[in-house]
């Protein structure tokens, strides 16, 4: 079996990665290759790896590469994670445009070529997730933001981010109607804690409020701490990613998105775990400073989610913040101490 991850060298990407290659298989089949592409290379494991390959650039540029591959059989699977930020999308439009539009469209293009008639007999399409975002959800006027989302609530994207999500979730299940792809999308919940430095997402600082006290460093708190968001551990989000793209097409439940789990939770339940599990000199490194750009992003996001579908397969959220920071000590510990240095 050959898969391909797009934003492959990511930290969800990365994740995804090692958890499939110390599984081996996937869907029943024996995972021969994982192909990497995104804009950096991957972290030195993966890239010391054997069955995986690496491409590096634009994933737009990469496709018409992709193409020639699908007519020869191409990818049997696709995890399609790339993609410009919540931030970097409201800076800059054509940015997210080209990324998150252009990008996908011509990555559908490109495994269509496996589906086209001659092309590769016999081959079934390929199966694709697609990582979509609980940022398809917004207030409008004709649609209350409901204080729980679900599966079936009328997306109404307030930001750039989130409209090109919602788009593209349509684009995947219109390819999936035609028999280009089997394509399936699960909407992320935001991520938290990632490892690192901060990045462009509005959501950044749901990390960074863990992540840099941890550290011994200051961070910023840029909303106020009654904010609710749902947020998911990084091991319940890549197990979220297989077994949506493991599940047979009845038990995933027709075409459109599903939520994946959410831990629904306030920013100051937040800092309240992080007390509890790392002591209060560290919960005092979190510094209140108001940004009202950031704030005003947020305040059209969801306060909570549910995820009645992905329950029917079998999956759950973490059972409390507390747990996923120590999840996120856990990983530290074994691979990078130094980001622990504040608890010393």
């Amino acid at each position: 079996m050959k898969i391909l991850i797009t934003g492959g060298a990511g930290f969800v990407g990365a994740r995804l990665a090692r958890t499939l290659l110390a599984r081996g298989q996937l869907a029943g089949r024996e995972i021969a290759q994982i192909v990497l592409a995104d804009q950096f290379a991957p972290p030195a494991d993966l890239a010391a790896e054997a069955r995986v390959q690496a491409r590096t650039g634009p994933l737009l540029a990469q496709c018409a590469a992709l193409r020639e591959e699908g007519e020869g059989g191409g990818f049997d699977g696709v995890f399609h994670l790339a993609s410009a930020v919540s931030g970097e999308c409201e800076a800059d439009f054509e940015l997210g445009l080209r990324s998150n539009l252009d990008s996908t469209r011509a990555l559908l293009d490109a495994l269509r070529a496996r589906a086209d008639a001659g092309t590769h007999a016999g081959a079934a399409p390929t199966r694709l997730v697609f990582s979509s975002s609980v940022a398809v959800f917004g207030p409008d006027p004709a649609v209350p933001l409901p204080a729980v989302v679900a599966d079936d609530t009328l997306p109404a994207p307030q930001t750039s981010y989130g409209t090109h999500k919602l788009i593209c979730e349509h684009l995947v299940a219109d390819y999936t109607r035609k028999g280009y792809i089997d394509g399936r999308s699960a909407r992320l919940m935001t991520v938290t804690v990632r490892p690192g430095r901060p990045n462009g997402a509005a959501s950044s600082f749901f990390s960074g409020i863990i992540r840099e006290p941890l550290a011994g460093e200051e961070a910023i708190l840029p909303v106020a701490p009654d904010v609710s968001h749902p947020v998911s551990s990084p091991r319940r989000t890549v197990e979220g990613l297989i077994a949506v793209f493991e599940a047979s097409r009845e038990a995933y439940g027709g075409r459109l998105a599903l939520n994946l789990p959410a831990l629904n939770v306030t920013v100051q339940q937040m800092l309240d775990a992080l007390q509890a599990v790392a002591g209060s000199a560290v919960r005092a490194r979190v510094k209140p400073q108001p940004d009202a750009r950031i704030a005003g992003i947020v305040a059209n996001w969801p306060r909570g989610a549910s995820a009645a579908r992905a329950a029917g397969l079998g999956l759950q959220p973490e059972a409390s913040f507390e747990d996923i920071i120590r999840q996120y000590i856990a990983d530290c510990a074994a691979s990078n101490p130094a980001a622990l240095r504040g608890m010393a």
